[in-house]
């Protein structure tokens, strides 16, 4: 069953203002004030976006009225099978970091292309697939200092890892035209060498299967921030219906302020996940030929 609603220029506005301030708000609380003076990263509107529900399951004669824990427990499952699908699929990952000037305009930025494979011992990479460069004015920045990304997991509450959290419904909300139930989703403990998420998600109330997600990755030390010397941490990310049973993420922003010698540089990470497609199958090991028969004994 297929269902497309248009996206509404004034819905994703008002929702936009609700959800940061929302989302926000709830991040914030506990944490360290920053200072009330800092500039923030540019305003601008975000690109536009059509969600498209596409779902293998019958659709619903009306939204089904289900208790939180049944809910919490549908849509983890579902992100449990969509953290083990994505692995048997390709992608090109872009990764683009833009400073911006005192005009609020891009004065430089830094773009690398990569996609998933693997090493001779199996161990999962991101190879570079199209050459890096960059145009930036105030940071040197390599390949390697965005390596931190493949350890920020792109599904943050499976079914696995539902026990690690306390999840709280905080009501409905439209994304899209969408409706969608809200969830707060906090670590009951953090780690030093896990990180976990810590924010806000965006969960469809018809089908179940989340839309959207706004957060950080937490440690015992603190915001894990996934870009070296940046101070990204909050995220912003949607998904993408894939083959038409999967929901991966395909977009993911972040705004904030770098300070460099005085100077409050307003900074922007923008990650786009594009051109998913089934892995190649690996190949199987050839089979040992069977073993030639004995000769028979010789003669007298």
């Amino acid at each position: 069953m297929k269902l497309a609603r248009p996206s509404s220029p004034s819905t994703r506005g008002t929702f936009a203002l609700t959800a940061a301030v929302l989302a926000i708000g709830l991040l914030l609380v506990g944490s360290p004030a920053r200072g009330q003076d800092a500039p923030r990263g540019p305003i601008a509107p975000p690109p536009e976006r059509h969600v498209t529900r596409i779902t293998s399951d019958a659709e619903p004669e009306a939204p089904p009225a289900l208790p939180e824990a049944e809910i919490i427990k549908r849509f983890t499952d579902k992100e449990e099978n969509y953290l083990r699908a994505r692995a048997n699929y390709t992608y090109r990952r872009t990764v683009r970091i833009q400073e911006f000037g005192p005009d609020g305009q891009p004065s430089g930025e830094f773009v690398v292309v990569t996609q998933p494979a693997r090493d001779v011992d199996g161990k999962y990479f991101e190879k570079v697939v199209e050459r890096p460069h960059s145009s930036l004015q105030h940071l040197f920045l390599r390949t390697e200092d965005i390596e931190g990304l493949q350890s920020v997991p792109a599904f943050p509450i499976t079914a696995g890892q539902l026990a690690k959290y306390n999840l709280k419904y905080l009501g409905k909300e439209q994304v899209d035209e969408i409706d969608c139930y809200i969830f707060q989703a906090r670590p009951k403990a953090v780690e030093r060498t896990k990180a976990y998420f810590d924010g806000i998600v965006w969960v469809d109330a018809k089908y179940l299967e989340v839309v959207k997600t706004y957060g950080k990755w937490v440690t015992d030390q603190g915001d894990m921030h996934s870009v070296a010397q940046l101070p990204f941490s909050l995220f912003e990310t949607y998904r993408e219906n894939v083959d038409g049973k999967f929901w991966f993420p395909n977009y993911s922003r972040s705004d904030e302020t770098l300070n460099q010698k005085g100077l409050a540089i307003p900074v922007r990470i923008v990650i786009k996940w594009t051109d998913f497609k089934p892995a190649p199958a690996t190949p199987a090991a050839a089979a040992p030929a069977p073993a030639a028969p004995a000769a028979p004994p010789a003669k007298p």
